[in-house]
């Protein structure tokens, strides 16, 4: 796509990924004319996106409300007022506060009794095709890494009941053939022998043939033998786990969430529980406002002697974070009125002569992880 203007002396090609515009506005023509439309956002650099979504539902159902909520609405609440043309916008993750806009605009919301049990699952049966289902299993983090913004989004942690998590597997495995699941939690191992593992237990006893994936990394802190053995006995096949730096001068000022020696004792609980070193992966953050390319690198060697994957992941500057100030003085871009440049992939907060080792530093991870091939 042609970059938007604050990106134009950036040297890379601009994409976006989706559907097409043109099959987009098909999908909307289909529906009649509905009662509101709720718009999402993720990533804030996403939000051209997010402003291009709203202009041609706009468009398509005129005098429809639409409602914008999501994590960039919320991160951004003023940059979103002024550049997104939504008729309300949700900046609270209270349901609430949503219920509350909808009956501005006269829509009757109905009152559920208190024990109506656990929301509606995602609405994963709307798609042309489902190839695997992301699982929300908690919301919120007890830690608060000065990078996240897991705290600021979700204040209090809280827990789904380990028996309806079972029971929403089990509807898309029997209902939808659904083999591949995602956990999409901040912090899946969090009070693991009251949540996780009761969870992983009940599934063992059904022996199905799934496959789980953690994207979104796991707590070192929290794995142990029990929990590496009951995650490999469900399933699971795609192990990440945050360890951001092996510096651990640099965690005490970052998050402070593991200690020397637990990288690798994790590691090796999850090699002995049958994983293979392909399957466990460890991401590394790169970018961070005043870290060297050494110190990646170092985390790099790290990691692969303990007998992991190296996984490289370039630091966004997100405000509402405790890391939010250092970024906008360390970053030539002007993080704090345009989102465009939170993109990790331009990674903000190092200068010219940082970036120019990203060749090397991918080419030290590739080395790594042909090694296990």
């Amino acid at each position: 796509m042609p970059k938007p203007f604050p990106l134009r002396g950036i040297p890379r090609p601009y994409s976006r990924y989706g559907f097409s515009l043109k099959i987009f506005v098909e999908e909307l023509n289909k529906i009649r004319k509905p009662t509101a439309i709720l718009v999402t956002s993720l990533m804030t650099y996403w939000y051209p996106g997010v402003k291009e979504v709203i202009c041609l539902a706009r468009k398509v159902h005129p005098g429809v409300p639409i409602i914008l909520g999501g994590i960039y609405a919320r991160l951004c609440q003023n940059h979103a007022r002024q550049n997104m043309q939504a008729d309300r916008i949700v900046t609270s993750n209270d349901p609430v506060s949503l219920l509350k806009s909808l009956s501005e605009f006269g829509i009757p919301i109905p009152k559920l009794p208190p024990d109506s049990g656990h929301p509606p699952y995602p609405a994963f049966d709307l798609l042309s095709q489902i190839d695997y289902v992301c699982l929300l299993t908690s919301k919120g983090c007890p830690y608060r890494c000065r990078y996240c913004a897991s705290h600021f989004l979700d204040p209090q942690p809280i827990h789904r009941d380990p028996g309806e998590v079972l029971e929403e597997i089990l509807f898309w495995y029997t209902d939808y053939k659904v083999r591949d699941f995602a956990y999409y939690d901040d912090a899946l191992l969090i009070d693991a022998e009251k949540h996780l593992a009761l969870l992983l237990e009940k599934l063992a006893r059904h022996h199905l043939d799934l496959r789980f994936h953690t994207p979104n990394a796991v707590h070192i802190k929290e794995i142990t033998a029990e929990i590496a053995s009951l995650m490999h006995q469900t399933g699971f096949q795609t192990i990440r786990l945050g360890l951001e730096t092996s510096d651990f001068s640099l965690h005490r000022n970052l998050d402070n969430k593991i200690a020397e020696g637990d990288f690798e004792r994790a590691v090796q609980y999850l090699l002995k529980a049958g994983f293979a070193h392909n399957d466990i992966g460890a991401y590394i953050l790169m970018g961070l406002p005043g870290q060297s390319v050494d110190s990646v690198m170092e985390t790099i060697d790290f990691v692969a002697n303990t007998g992991a994957m190296p996984f490289l992941s370039e630091y966004s500057p997100i405000p509402h974070t405790a890391l939010w100030e250092k970024a906008i003085s360390h970053s030539e871009y002007n993080l704090t009125s345009e989102p465009l440049f939170h993109n990790n992939t331009i990674l903000p907060c190092w200068d010219n002569s940082q970036k120019k080792d990203l060749p090397w530093l991918k080419r030290r991870v590739l080395e790594i992880r042909e090694k296990y091939r």
